[in-house]
């Protein structure tokens, strides 16, 4: 079993529209003769690269490719074989990006908003969110913690209609472990 890549230093965290043009850029010149598989493969490679680079907006589309992967294949044993050893987005590299999320810039779409996010607009999962929300109130962000405990009150009633909320619930759980309290080795945000 191949050791898991340490978590880059934060440089950036771009635009969820950059990360979705470049994705698509890319998705575009892929060869077509390529596997579903082998294609897949190769746009997470690329992402991984920026994210390795310090773009953490790469970070949350690597982060959400895991999970969509993890749902669809059933397990990490075959997620890290279709993206590579050490290339698996685990637990250290979530709270990486969840510390950093600019919470300002989130896009939260209310009930009968039509409008599309503004280009420099982060948009996150439901349970990425959630995710952001408890590290930055562990902190000591009082504006996180309530907006985490608004987010948790319909938390029950999208359990079962949301796939991906079982990795908020992991990603709870192994934050409020003691090992996970320990301070990341990362310069602060700035």
């Amino acid at each position: 079993m191949s050791t898991p890549a340490p978590v880059p230093p934060f440089r950036t965290f771009s635009p969820s529209m950059r990360v979705d043009a470049l994705l698509g850029d890319w998705r575009a010149v892929l060869p077509p003769e390529a596997t579903t598989e082998e294609q897949e493969a190769e746009l997470y490679r690329r992402a991984w690269a920026e994210y390795t680079a310090g773009d953490y907006g790469f970070g949350v589309w690597c982060w959400h490719e895991t999970d969509r992967l993890t749902n669809s294949l059933g397990s990490v044993k075959e997620v890290t074989r279709l993206l590579g050893p050490g290339r698996y987005f685990g637990f250290p590299h979530r709270r990486a990006v969840a510390e950093q999320v600019p919470l300002d810039r989130v896009y939260r779409p209310r009930k009968g908003d039509m409008s599309t996010p503004r280009p420099e607009a982060i948009v996150l999962a439901n349970y990425q969110l959630l995710c952001a929300y408890l590290v930055h109130a562990k902190r000591g962000d009082p504006k996180a913690k309530a907006q985490f405990q608004i987010a948790l009150l319909d938390l029950e009633d999208r359990r079962r209609a949301d796939p991906y909320l079982k990795f908020f619930e992991t990603f709870r759980e192994l934050l409020e472990r003691p090992a996970a309290r320990t301070p990341s080795p990362r310069a602060p945000p700035g």
